[in-house]
């Protein structure tokens, strides 16, 4: 059975590990009101999306 030779130190485990992180959310801004929305998805502050109003906000 192989078994390492060597303890692996924490600067090489680390190293290994550094492609795994978590990637930022798209965002881009809503066409009519200018607020943050993730894309191809509805505004959640005025109910538009590809510039149609799709649903009633009530607010």
């Amino acid at each position: 059975m192989a078994v390492p030779k060597r303890k692996t130190s924490k600067a090489r485990r680390d190293k290994r590990r550094t492609h795994y992180k978590a990637a930022m959310p798209t965002i881009s801004t809503c066409s009519h009101c200018g607020e943050p929305v993730r894309p191809h998805n509805i505004c959640e502050k005025c109910g538009h999306y590809a510039g149609k109003k799709v649903i009633d906000i009530q607010e």
